[in-house]
């Protein structure tokens, strides 16, 4: 409950979403929020008969949530789900609507079987071979093949136009200009640190953010140039200035591709190769951020370079990253183009 000099907020998870809407969390993750707080809201108020809303909730009605979800779901999901609440908690304590934050002793309490960094399925490259192979539509496989090949993030590849691409295209009835940062950096691919939702880049309002520390180039291998060939061979004519290099091809014709656009081919075809299933959670399903784990995995095994992989994930700044950016010819491209896998046959 609120104190006096504190802020008196009614309706606590609305307000909450409605900040973490402002913040710039995506439409997606606001919902993921929601249906996580109001489960946990139903639970006190069934439950425990004292407590008529979510901030009189104690440390031991947060508990109780948790060990009701055992059973349900497996320990990575319960540890998402518990990271949700303690979010809630701790900023609506922060503001000043709430006296205190009851799930941060409960973080500490949980048992240390709930593993945040679970094992994934392990599949080698001869699986995800098939896998994209049994992929036709060239939209669908060019989007995969690019994940597989590069490590973005799903955001990072919505928001990638023509100009961040740089490769042997002269046979396509296609032009564009590459950005000035792929002079000298043939067959590359230009990863921003700039896109934010809500923002405009490129004369185009984004719907997705980049999560990267830094930009980051990328090299193209002739498999995903030939890939990119087919789907830029027909590409609609994009409906924004900005020329996104994917584009729906279905209701929202010319549109630039949005995250859950990514995320419904991915789940279509790995539900037909058994790789996905409701309620299956991180350790079973194969989703866009699992094609991240894939290129690290392998990528990182095969060169024994972590430093190499880290900056083409994007993962480090300062004069880490500096290093493989004024090496990106000799050392990232050769070493990235000696080692990728492929992913057709």
């Amino acid at each position: 409950m609120a104190t006096e000099g504190t802020q008196d907020v009614d309706a606590p998870i609305a307000y909450f979403l409605d900040d973490q809407r402002y913040h710039g969390k995506s439409e997606r993750t606001l919902e993921a929020y929601e249906r996580v707080l109001r489960e946990f809201e139903c639970f006190v108020e069934q439950e425990f008969e004292a407590i008529e809303t979510v901030g009189e909730a104690d440390r031991r009605a947060c508990m109780a949530w948790i060990h009701s979800l055992r059973g349900q779901f497996e320990s990575s999901t319960i540890a998402t789900y518990a990271s949700y609440l303690n979010r809630f908690y701790d900023y609506m304590t922060r503001i000043g609507a709430f006296d205190e934050n009851p799930m941060a002793l409960v973080m500490e309490e949980l048992s240390e079987s709930i593993d945040t960094n679970p094992t994934r399925r392990d599949l080698s490259i001869s699986d995800m071979q098939a896998f994209v192979t049994s992929i036709v539509h060239p939209l669908e496989r060019a989007v995969v093949v690019m994940l597989l090949k590069t490590g973005m993030r799903v955001g990072e590849l919505c928001n990638l136009d023509l100009r961040d691409l740089h490769g042997e295209f002269t046979s396509l009835e296609l032009e564009w200009t590459p950005r000035v940062e792929l002079d000298q950096r043939p067959s590359s691919v230009y990863v921003s640190a700039e896109p934010a939702r809500g923002t405009v880049v490129n004369g185009e309002e984004r719907t997705a953010s980049n999560k990267r520390k830094r930009e980051t180039v990328i090299p193209v291998d002739t498999e995903l140039q030939a890939v990119l060939r087919e789907w830029l061979a027909i590409r609609p004519d994009p409906v924004s200035p900005a020329r996104a290099l994917f584009l729906d091809t279905g209701e929202t014709w010319g549109e630039r591709l949005t995250p859950s656009d990514v995320r419904y081919i991915v789940e279509k075809h790995a539900r037909e190769q058994g790789w996905y299933r409701t309620g299956g959670g991180t350790t079973e399903n194969v989703t866009p951020h699992y094609f991240r784990h894939f290129f690290t995995t392998h990528l990182r095994d095969r060169t024994g370079d972590r430093g190499i992989v880290q900056y083409l994930r994007g993962d480090v700044a300062g004069d880490v990253i500096d290093t493989y950016t004024h090496n990106w010819g000799d050392r990232v491209r050769e070493t990235y183009l000696d080692h990728i896998y492929r992913v057709t046959v």
